[in-house]
């Protein structure tokens, strides 16, 4: 299990356990304030689950583009419309059905967005449970310009 955590894609890691953590803080704030909990937790986790499987398809796509050269802009953006519409389909049935709070599946999908700023605490994490360290940066070596010749 720990190989094949090692093995995945290092930012992804991160950024899904950011997602995750915010997920059980969303889950035991709505425990308290909420009164429909069961309504609460299903939307808060289909959209915890839309934001991971959104954050995977950005790193498929990433990862695709890449190689794309000139092409890489297009299919980003292909790959960021593809999201936004998936997204768009949940909410439009969850509306029309009135089965879940839409907003709270929006806010549950908006986690990737706070895991990202908590990036720099993950990453301190995952260095800890893998014992492995960032390398020191060093100074690049000082250009000089070569002497003119006379």
């Amino acid at each position: 299990m720990i190989n094949r955590l090692r093995e995945m894609n290092r930012a992804l890691l991160e950024l899904d356990l950011g997602i995750l953590a915010c997920g059980v803080v969303c889950q035991l704030i709505g425990m308290w304030l909420v009164s429909q909990k069961v309504s609460y937790a299903l939307a808060l986790w289909l959209g915890i689950a839309l934001s991971l499987l959104g954050s995977w398809h950005m790193y498929r796509t990433i990862d695709r583009a890449l190689d794309l050269g000139d092409g890489a802009a297009k299919a980003m953006v292909a790959g960021s419309m593809l999201r936004y519409a998936a997204l768009l389909i949940v909410l439009g049935i969850v509306m029309v059905t009135d089965l879940l709070n839409p907003l709270v599946i929006y806010l549950g999908y908006m986690m990737m967005k706070v895991a990202a700023y908590m990036q720099p605490f993950t990453h301190k994490l995952c260095n800890m449970f893998f014992h492995e360290t960032d390398p020191v940066p060093e100074a690049l070596p000082e250009e000089t310009e070569p002497e003119p010749q006379q």
